[in-house]
């Protein structure tokens, strides 16, 4: 008989890409992870990954068995789920990936009320500018900007009008200037981000049927768009940012928003799950009660 053990061994270690690490993550010895294996694919006499001392590959029939083990692991999810809530109540673990700054100072409190609201709930959060994979990484969901190409995940919105805005402190403006049209940026000190080691320096913006590129400089560089923000606040440059990240410092007059009349780049905020079928009670709850709030902070002044 198959047992639950071996086809969650089988599903993370495909989605790892390793035994080694599938049993870092369940606190087991590699060994007991190939051994599970081998049980599973002596139990369905089938082989279901090729091996080699380099490599841990899926075989064509461990691929066609994937998306019911996957399938089978979140029925049995969903059915505890079942026997453990009372009425309306929402239990289990969430595991969420989040970016930096719109996690630290939008959506961190937004949970923490969520999780006052719902005591039976733990939480489980990763803050990083870095795109998680909710195939690979140990995550249930994950909060993205941006648009989205992936169509193997389902994705639900959560700010679809969110765009990106410049801003810059009233004091750094007092001192530099204020641009009077994007090519006024080239002469500016410019906060771009960085990404797997590449710098986005080139800002994209809209225009008609075309975008309009414009490179900047900065001889501040950082990996987390926290800090940015944080520079911009410091008065240490312009930024270039979702306006949800900056909304309530430009309404603080903490940042100026500078040339309004531009229309920045669209950046919507969505809610990511690998699967339809994942959409825990939590999830559905999680999701409306998020973009219920965010959507009455998209408002951006003098703006349809």
């Amino acid at each position: 008989m198959v047992r639950l053990e071996d086809i969650t061994l089988f599903v993370r270690s495909a989605a790892l890409g390793s035994f080694s690490r599938a049993a870092r993550e369940a606190n087991l010895l590699p060994g007991q992870v190939s051994a599970a294996i081998q049980r599973l694919e002596r139990d369905l006499d089938r082989r279901l990954f090729a091996r080699s001392t380099r490599s841990l590959r899926l075989t064509a029939e461990g691929e066609r068995y994937l998306p019911f083990a996957q399938e089978m692991l979140a029925l049995m999810q969903a059915g505890a789920e079942s026997l453990q809530r009372h009425d309306d109540e929402l239990r289990g673990e969430l595991k969420i990936a989040m970016p930096s700054d719109i996690g630290r100072h939008i959506l961190l409190p937004l949970l923490t009320r969520f999780c006052r609201q719902h005591t039976g709930l733990q939480l489980r959060l990763s803050l990083s500018d870095q795109v998680s994979n909710v195939f690979r990484d140990p995550v249930d969901i994950a909060i993205r900007y941006g648009k989205l190409e992936e169509s193997s995940y389902v994705a639900l919105p959560l700010a679809e009008n969110n765009r990106r805005v410049l801003v810059a402190s009233p004091d750094y403006l007092n001192e530099h200037g204020r641009p009077a049209a994007l090519t006024d940026l080239t002469r500016h000190h410019c906060l771009p981000f960085m990404m797997g080691g590449h710098v986005y320096d080139k800002w994209s913006f809209p225009q008609g049927d075309g975008t309009q590129l414009i490179t900047v400089k900065s001889r501040l560089l950082c990996d987390d768009a926290e800090v940015a923000r944080r520079w911009a606040l410091a008065g240490m440059g312009i930024a270039y940012k979702s306006w949800l990240d900056v909304a309530e410092d430009v309404r603080l007059g903490r940042l100026e928003w500078i040339l309004p009349e531009v229309t920045g780049e669209p950046t919507p905020l969505h809610l990511i799950c690998p699967h339809r079928r994942q959409f825990s009670p939590a999830i559905r709850a999680l999701h409306h009660y998020l973009r219920q709030h965010l959507q009455n902070s998209i408002a951006m002044p003098g703006k349809n």
